[in-house]
């Protein structure tokens, strides 16, 4: 199994440079190698469940210690496992991060995006907007450092349909040329991530406490395959998912890895590790149509053409700053747009 998990990394990572340098991406930042350690999941087997996010950003936004004290199981209402992994998940999927602490226990405060999105007042507090789930969706399969088995199935698996044993081989040859871990906690770190996606029926032997689905299967970008014990990418046009939270992944997307360029063709956006092509699974002709969209919806700031037969999208904004807030700019619109129509 060894040989056969460091095999199939080293065809990862070569497709991967291969791809980087037919495309003309050997600017790009953090890809190819990868550029992060793989780090096992503090999710203590548990995928996050309906209202976690709320409850821990909530004690968060009140102390930055709440959820390492022994007072965060009362107020929760959960056991000392469940705490920690509520800790986990606010840290994946960014809405709360930890604060500069040389000595000691780092205390958590509430992100920006975290703020903006559960706060009483927030967009969604309640996550009851699918393209929510969406948005969490990319924070998390974009944070390498908290949930690194999220990051690098989405951002490097090569195949559209897996099981559970190819993806345990697949991170056990990322994480064997990096440090040892553990087979069995490559194992725990699958198992918690096809839980994050696949609707409990679909999984097999989970005992009935577990039954209870993380929000995020809702969105349906994995499934089960035709035969037990397979799953598969659903690959193309995503329900609930709008333009504006694929334009908000796009511009963190060029803003991580091409800041120094104005230009990145339709290939890079659909395949490049990080892109929203990789991240929410995109087919050719649903970004087309969320590009087409973007366009109507920045007025041209995110704009498509070709060149030489090859689509591109170009970025108006004279720098990064400005990209960076038109991106939370598309969120506000959108939740905007939803609150008028009474959503």
């Amino acid at each position: 199994m060894r040989n056969a998990s460091a095999l199939l990394a080293l065809w990862v990572k070569t497709e991967i440079f291969r791809y980087l340098f037919s495309s003309g991406l050997t600017e790009m930042r953090g890809v190819g190698d990868f550029g992060w350690r793989y780090s096992v999941g503090a999710h203590e087997t548990f995928p996050f469940r309906y209202g976690w996010l709320k409850k821990g950003f909530d004690v968060v936004r009140q102390s930055g210690f709440a959820l390492s004290d022994e007072e965060a199981m009362v107020v929760l209402g959960v056991g000392k496992n469940m705490v920690r992994s509520i800790r986990f998940w606010c840290l994946a999927t960014q809405i709360a991060e930890e604060e500069p602490c040389r000595t000691g226990r780092k205390p958590l405060r509430p992100t920006l995006i975290g703020e903006k999105l559960l706060s009483d007042d927030g967009w969604d507090p309640y996550l009851e907007d699918l393209a929510s789930l969406w948005l969490l969706h990319w924070l998390l399969v974009t944070n390498p450092v908290r949930a690194s088995a999220w990051y690098y199935i989405f951002t490097g698996y090569p195949e559209e349909e897996f099981t559970k044993k190819r993806l345990v081989i697949f991170l056990q040859g990322i994480a064997n040329q990096q440090h040892a871990v553990s087979p069995k906690s490559i194992e725990r770190d699958v198992d918690c991530f096809l839980r994050t996606y696949v609707p409990a029926f679909h999984s097999l032997h989970i005992l009935p406490e577990a039954a209870l689905e993380c929000p995020l299967a809702e969105l349906g970008i994995i499934r089960g395959g035709e035969e037990e014990g397979t799953y598969r990418f659903y690959i193309g046009q995503k329900d609930g998912l709008p333009p504006h939270i694929i334009g908000f992944a796009l511009v963190q997307f060029w803003n991580a890895y091409a800041s120094r360029r104005r230009t990145l063709s339709l290939r890079e956006c659909l395949y490049a590790p990080g892109s929203p092509g990789q991240a929410f699974r995109l087919n050719e002709d649903s970004l087309l149509v969320a590009l087409e969209e973007l366009q109507k919806l920045t007025k041209g700031k995110i704009d498509i053409g070709e060149t030489a037969g090859v689509t591109q999208v170009h970025f108006k904004p004279e720098c990064a700053e400005e990209l960076s807030g038109m991106a939370f700019e598309l969120l506000q619109d959108y939740y905007a747009r939803e609150r008028s129509h009474g959503r």
